[in-house]
């Protein structure tokens, strides 16, 4: 069914041949997951339209779906092919009624796109100017508070020193003028948040590999000021010196992590919860997908947590859902979250080709 998809091609929202083992999964008391759709191959970014409906970058497949759900159930019953052919379309942004898509080194828009689900626009390029390199390639991307679209350049490689031209996050107008640093010494970050009330921007980054199972830890990052460097590659995790790159450095020198998230656990797309479905001690939480390692000698990450913050400390960070790894062997891997207008939350899992939607009552 899957290979037979084009573009303009409609699917009934079925089950997928092999259902995601749902009932694996392990959450706090009152909270419940089930399958908003199983059609999604290669699920990556989330994003939602001012009409509901969820769109989602496919990096692998070289499209980008939407999602809708038309009687309100919680369950997608339709998934479009709205852009197909398109290099590592990973992240995807709503703004103004346009779905911005990042495809390496050019932004795409597809204008006013709710209004043509079924007849989708050709995507037309508003920029070009980015690097064409596929490693790290790969783009989350998010419009700010300032109405700017944010886009990183993760670095080429696993471990190098990229700059100036990678390794950083960068700005753009909605038209794909004006291109701006606003931070560096990233290696590679795929979510970042803006907080309610500060309006400071959070990020999750990927440490480099190959420096034992335990070392670096993946980073959760604060932005205060624009230029401020993250310490990549020369220093890992705010206090560990790179042992290529970090003769003649200091970590000192550069913005420590917030929070050192563990090594290896590939932590992708986060968001702020504001919503008022779960309990009061999620809201203003951060949650966060953690894709999960590939280099380490006993797995990690493969969940979704929830960091708790006063202001910009940290008070606690703690599983939101564990279950997608048993024994070694995964059958899921988190990418996104995003939450709904109805205080629920999606989750987007690349392995499985799924987005789960997360709920919680009483219990």
């Amino acid at each position: 069914m899957r290979r037979l998809m084009s573009l303009l091609l409609v699917l009934p929202c079925l089950s997928a041949i092999a259902a995601p083992p749902l009932e694996r999964l392990v959450m706090p008391a009152g909270f419940h997951v089930a399958l908003y759709s199983g059609d999604v191959p290669n699920a990556r970014e989330i994003a939602l339209g001012r009409n509901g409906t969820v769109f989602v970058g496919s990096a692998g497949a070289g499209r980008v779906y939407a999602l809708t759900d038309s009687a309100g159930s919680g369950h997608a019953d339709k998934v479009r092919v709205i852009a197909s052919g398109l290099r590592l379309p990973m992240g995807v942004a709503f703004h103004d009624g346009d779905l911005y898509i990042s495809a390496v080194s050019r932004i795409l828009v597809l204008r006013d796109i709710e209004h043509h689900l079924d007849d989708p626009p050709k995507p037309l390029v508003i920029t070009d100017r980015y690097p064409t390199e596929s490693h790290h390639g790969g783009k989350f991307i998010a419009f700010g508070p300032d109405g700017k679209l944010y886009v990183p350049i993760g670095a080429p490689c696993n471990i190098c020193d990229p700059a100036p031209d990678h390794g950083k996050l960068t700005r753009i107008d909605s038209d794909g003028s004006g291109m701006q640093d606003v931070a560096y010494g990233i290696r590679n970050t795929v979510g970042f948040d803006w907080q309610p009330g500060t309006g400071r921007l959070w990020f999750t980054d990927n440490g480099r590999d190959m420096m034992g199972d335990d070392l670096p830890g993946d980073e959760l990052n604060e932005i205060t000021r624009t230029g401020e460097h993250f310490g990549y590659p020369y220093c890992h995790q705010g206090d560990t010196l790179d042992p290529e790159f970090g003769k003649g450095h200091a970590c000192s020198d550069y913005t420590p992590p917030v929070l050192k998230l563990g090594a290896h656990v590939a932590s992708l797309g986060m968001r702020f919860y504001e919503g008022s479905q779960f309990p009061a001690s999620y809201r203003g939480a951060i949650i966060i997908a953690e894709h999960g390692s590939w280099n380490r000698t006993k797995k990690s990450g493969y969940r979704v947590m929830t960091v708790r913050l006063n202001g910009s400390k940290v008070v606690s960070y703690q599983p939101l859902i564990e279950g997608f790894e048993q024994h070694e062997h995964a059958w899921g891997r988190p990418v996104d979250v995003q939450p709904m207008p109805d205080g629920s939350l999606l989750v987007s899992d690349d392995l499985a080709g799924a987005i789960y939607r997360v709920t919680w009552r009483k219990p």
